[in-house]
């Protein structure tokens, strides 16, 4: 790769999470002006701000014809954001989860999660389908709002990057508008190096688009993400670390693959991604249920599990891409082992918390 290109990529991803920040402070700020609730924009606002790189990559991917990198990106950031970042903030701290959260936000990303890999199943993500995903946004965030409104004295989610509400008053409405506007722009313009420079890797390097959206845009786009949630997770603030990485998984699948798919021709399913990497993205997002529920905490060897998780993702992704001897291997001890010991622990510590809350109730 030549000292132009790298510088790009650079450039690129330097752009794309100053382009967030820009939008989130300025979204955030014009929302607590308009009245919009604390959790509202802690779980829209924020969530949706942080994985604005995810949507100007993949849509940016999708208009080019790489539909692979376009995909990748999306499946790879919801496996990122779960695994990786609620397993870093974890191991900083155990991390609070909300009634709510268990309650609402986490079947709701399952179900999500479960209905793109149903849509995915015939090897096409089509434009129609790519509207319906849209306008299922639309009815989350007008569940969302509602729910705010209908609750209004919810937990303050002082969020980074969400302004207080005398920051808000003070804060003047073209300055903010001017933010969101030049992040758009800064987003626009990052995404596009960071996916020339992405390409560049995959074919200097052999390696499938698949694999590099997967692994290195995904977690490059998912820096706002890393970011917000380690610092929350750090300050000990209730939610948000876990919050705005389900927000993000929920607006990546229905935002980012949506508006994508609505603008594109449709966005064609790799058989790789059909076969394996959309199934791990749905059981992923299904392990948070047990994992949230018990204790309403997650604790830190549950974040060190998620952890490993990944790690084993990623060597798993790169034996693939290598086709290396040690794959089938790799995928077996995964399979048969580590998998069904983790559901059989995540089993009976669930079983025992219902018990837990039986017996407290009697």
């Amino acid at each position: 790769m030549d000292t132009t290109t790298l510088l790009l990529f650079v450039l690129g991803l330097g752009l794309l999470l100053g382009g967030a920040e820009l939008l989130v402070r300025g979204a955030a700020t014009l929302a607590n002006r308009m009245g919009i609730p604390p959790l509202v924009v802690g779980l829209t606002v924020v969530a949706f701000g942080t994985s604005s790189p995810e949507l100007a990559v993949t849509v940016q991917s999708s208009l080019e014809g790489q539909a692979d990198l376009a995909l990748g990106n999306v499946v790879g950031s919801n496996v990122f954001n779960v695994l990786f970042i609620l397993g870093v903030s974890g191991l900083v701290a155990p991390l609070v989860v909300s009634r709510q959260l268990v309650r609402v936000e986490v079947p709701v990303m399952i179900g999500v999660s479960g209905v793109v890999w149903v849509l995915a199943l015939d090897g096409l993500l089509s434009r129609l389908e790519g509207v319906f995903l849209v306008t299922a946004l639309v009815l989350y965030l007008w569940f969302q709002f509602h729910m705010g409104r209908k609750e209004p004295g919810g937990e303050d989610l002082d969020a980074p990057g969400v302004p207080s509400a005398e920051e808000a008053k003070q804060a003047s409405v073209l300055l903010q508008l001017a933010f969101v506007v030049g992040g758009l722009l800064m987003l626009v313009l990052g995404s596009r190096w960071l996916v020339n420079g992405a390409v560049e890797v995959a074919t200097r390097l052999g390696v499938s688009e698949l694999v590099i959206g997967l692994t290195v845009v995904a977690a490059g786009t998912s820096l706002p993400e890393v970011a917000t949630s380690i610092l929350a997770s750090v300050r000990g603030q209730r939610d948000i670390a876990v919050g705005n990485v389900v927000g993000s998984n929920v607006f990546n699948l229905l935002g980012v693959l949506g508006v994508a798919g609505a603008l594109s021709t449709g966005i064609v399913i790799p058989p790789a991604a059909l076969a394996f990497d959309l199934p791990v993205m749905t059981v992923v997002a299904l392990a948070c249920l047990p994992i949230f529920f018990t204790g309403l905490v997650i604790a830190r060897w549950e974040a060190a599990l998620f952890l490993g998780y990944y790690v084993a993702y990623t060597v798993y992704l790169i034996l693939r891409a290598a086709e290396h001897d040690a794959l089938e291997e790799f995928g077996i001890v995964l399979l048969f082992f580590v998998v069904p010991l983790t559901v059989v622990t995540l089993a009976l510590v669930a079983f025992r918390e219902v018990r837990r809350r039986g017996n407290g109730r009697s």
